[in-house]
This record gives C-alpha cells, structure tokens and sequence, in this order.
C-alpha cells in the first residue's frame, strides 16, 4: 500500500468511522453511515486491510466474507435488498466498523458543470425551499474538485447527508428536486452523488474506454498516455482528458446506483456536432467503468443566453444534444423557456429536476401513459409554398404557451437565406410558410442563441429547436 493511500484510509477512517487511531480496517468514503445503497442490484462493499486479512461484512440477515490480497484490498458481494431501512452494515476485519442509518432505494450520479453544482440555497424560492426541505429519505453525498493524473481509489468527501434546511442549501439544485419528484411518485429512499465541477469541459470526465469507444476521437484514443496534462510544477490541468475521471468518478466505480443526470455542455459551446460524439464516449465509459451497459443518462439541454461569438454556436450545440438521445437509454430535459438570457445559471431549477425526473418515471420506472418530453422534430414535407413539419411527443397537442403566434420560425428556398415565417399549429403538425419564398426547402426554428420560442405541447413542455437542413 503506498503511503498516499495510507495517509487517506487513515483520515477517512479517523473522521468518517470514529475508530480506533490504530484501526487498518479502512472504506472508501462512499461507504459510510446515512448512504443509500441501490435496490435490487448486489451490494458491493469495499476498503483496505492488513494484506491477507480475513474481512466479514453483513446486513440485513445477508453476509460475505473475503480476504484481502497483496495490496491490502478487498472487496465483498452481498445479496440484492428490496428498498427500505434503517439498516446497520457491519465490517469485522483487523477492526470492527459500524454503518448506521443505511437506506435502501434509488441512487443517481449528479455530474457536469455549474448548472449542475448550482446549490439549492441559490435556487428560485431558496428560503422557502430550505425551510420544507425535511425529507430525511432524500441523502446526498458531495465529492470536492479534485483533478488527478491517476485514477483514484479514494478521495475525501462530505459524508452523505440526510435533506434537511440545515444541509440541503448546499446540495446540487438540479438533483434534489429530480430526488423530490422521483420519491413523490416512487415513495423510496433516493440517494444523490454529486460529483460535478463549474466550468469544466466534457473531456476531463471521460473515461479511457469511452474515447477507444468512438472513432471520431481516435486523436485523443491513441494518446492517451498523454492526459491528463500535467504543467512542469506537477499540477494536473483539470479541463484535460481523463483529469476529472480520474479524481471525481473513478473512486466510486464499484458503488452500485441506478443512472446519471448530466447538464453540461456551455464549455464545450463551438464543438457542433462533434459534442455529440464527445457525449457518445462519455457515455459509452460510464457505462463500461459501472459494469452497466443500459445504464440510464438523463441530460439538460442548455437555456438561451447572451453568449459572445457566433450566435448559432449554442444552437448546434442543442441539435448535438438532441442528437445524443439516439444513444440508447437517454433522455433530454429541455429549458428554452425556463432560462434567462442574461444569467448562464437560470436559477429556476424545480423545472430542470422535475423534466429530468418525467424522463426516468417513464423509462427507467415504466410509468405509463406518462409525457415525459416536448415536441421533438420528426419529419417535414414539402407542399407548394409550405413546409409542414411533424413532430414525436406532441403529448395532448401543440399549443403556443404563451397564446400568442408561434414564434421564432425561419423558412429558406435554395438560396439559403432564411427570412422570418408564419408558423401555425394544424392538427398534430405545424404549417410554416413565407411570402418571401415561393419555393422553401428548409426550417429552422429557435435558431439563434437569444431565442425563447413559445412551441409546446398541451402538457407545459416545450419544443426542442431544430433545423431541417445542414447547411454550414
């Protein structure tokens, strides 16, 4: 064992455990009294001993036995729980642990950028938020910045913490009230993970399978003895390849949860399409590092905002996240109208929880008859001087929220000039047109990064922006 790693298993087990000084029994700082563990999937304990030492673990009736190998390391398998709790984890190695106040439920990944991190303390509603926020089956673990130029086996964390107004001012917005709604309508524990860094690119929490996964980043694949990059002083840049995997998500690859929400992608504005592949491999990773191939991945799509540069860069940025919900188990919580465009960091946050939340109900947990999603664009026609355009999830039907005209669609002829255009709900379609062009082939709607178009469905979810063309 090397002598970091000694001086963590020493720490985590003084100020986590409460133990002996001289305790070597040692765990991950995951694992610890008031977690929620997944249901219905293995329960997987693990930490250092004294090499060759026989290590016993059990809960609720089930127990597992293991010994540690050369290193020092162990890892035990326990038989799958039905949701519930309080439960009790002991572990009997060279010393005795006790777990305390574990629950049994659902448990998400919260990761990405400061949309993510965003506190519920800084959220719409903070102080009323707060104060009706004693949910004890709601626990949250946050994990700090950390880049690192290894995968870690560990790294310091907060402990998790049960929701109450004296600690969820400082849980991620976003995945309380996914957490809120999910136990409303699921009434089981949720556990929370929050590991997610404001200004960080996709990159750095990629793992090294996810980039061997697309070919399109076949330049970073085959370097990748080369990342994270490490300046002369040492320091790991942590916008690099791997950094963020490396020290934020790699500690935990043994701990079971059910799936990931994600909301990220403003520093990744100006890839295009290529964000989509960048998504591919983080996806594909994930999955690979969790030995869970289906896992679901929930994402936000970005909100308008006064960003500086190309006024289109943002909206290809949502087509390249549209276009990850072909990636199989996805889904998208869209936020066009919910944002504000001179604050990156909308702080209405119940809606962002709430839509990813309407995503898992339907897919993950099969609630049925359930819209889950806005209008998402399908397929278009041609006819004379129209364009009428079909969309997937019209849900009750296509409103203007707003009821005004439908806003923000552009029609173009073979020219490529877009002019403004009439658009009008028929049916389940939407009819768009132009005195301007006399021959349209293409539309385009909410094309702009200052757009907050008014398209949605009956069931108060909007539109996803889209264009029928690629043209540059």
């Amino acid at each position: 064992m090397n002598t970091r790693f000694s001086t963590f298993a020493c720490c985590f087990a003084i100020f986590f455990l409460s133990i002996s000084a001289h305790a070597e029994t040692s765990i991950p700082s995951i694992i610890g009294e008031n977690m929620v563990l997944q249901r219905n999937q293995p329960i997987v304990i693990w930490g250092w001993d004294e090499a060759g030492q026989k290590v016993d673990v059990s809960v609720a009736g089930h127990s597992a036995q293991a010994t540690t190998d050369s290193d020092g390391q162990w890892i035990v398998s326990l038989e799958k729980l039905a949701a519930g709790g309080p439960h009790t984890i002991a572990i009997k190695g060279s010393s005795e642990l006790s777990l305390k106040n574990v629950l049994v439920g659902e448990v998400w990944l919260c990761s990405g950028q400061s949309n993510m991190e965003w506190t519920v303390s800084r959220s719409d509603n903070a102080q009323q938020e707060i104060a009706s926020s004693t949910h004890p089956s709601i626990r949250h673990i946050k994990f700090p910045h950390r880049p690192s130029a290894k995968p870690e086996d560990n790294i310091m964390s907060s402990g998790w913490q049960e929701s109450e107004p004296k600690t969820v001012g400082a849980f991620t917005a976003v995945g309380y009230f996914f957490a809120r709604h999910l136990q409303v309508e699921l009434d089981i524990p949720i556990g929370l993970i929050g590991s997610n860094w404001g200004g960080t690119r996709i990159e750095p929490w990629t793992s090294p399978s996810g980039f061997k996964s697309v070919p399109a980043l076949k330049s970073i694949a085959d370097n990748l003895a080369d990342f994270p990059a490490v300046n002369p002083k040492g320091q790991v840049n942590h916008q690099s390849a791997l950094a963020l995997y490396n020290g934020m998500i790699h500690n935990f690859r043994h701990f079971n949860f059910q799936g990931a929400i994600w909301y990220q992608g403003e520093s990744n504005r100006g890839d295009g399409m290529m964000y989509y592949e960048k998504k591919r491999a983080l996806v594909n990773g994930w999955r690979d590092v969790f030995s869970n191939p289906d896992m679901p991945f929930l994402f936000v799509q970005l909100a308008p905002y006064t960003y500086g540069g190309s006024v289109t860069a943002l909206p290809e940025i949502w087509e390249a996240q549209t276009a990850a919900l072909q990636i199989k188990n996805t889904g998208m919580a869209v936020t066009v109208d919910i944002g504000n465009i001179k604050n990156i960091h909308p702080s209405n946050k119940q809606d962002v929880g709430k839509r990813l939340a309407l995503w898992a109900l339907a897919n993950t947990y099969g609630q049925k008859d359930l819209v889950y999603s806005g209008p998402l664009y399908k397929s278009h026609k041609t006819v004379g001087d129209k364009i009428t355009i079909a969309f997937n999830h019209v849900g009750d039907g296509l409103i203007a929220r707003d009821g005004k005209s439908l806003s923000h669609f552009q029609v173009a002829g073979a020219d490529k000039a877009f002019v403004a255009a009439t658009a009008v709900v028929v049916g389940d379609t939407v009819v768009v047109s132009s005195p301007l062009v006399k021959a349209p082939v293409a539309v385009r709607y909410a094309w702009h990064q200052l757009a907050e178009p008014n398209l949605s469905n009956k069931n108060g979810l909007p539109a996803s922006p889209f264009r029928t063309d690629n043209w540059k």
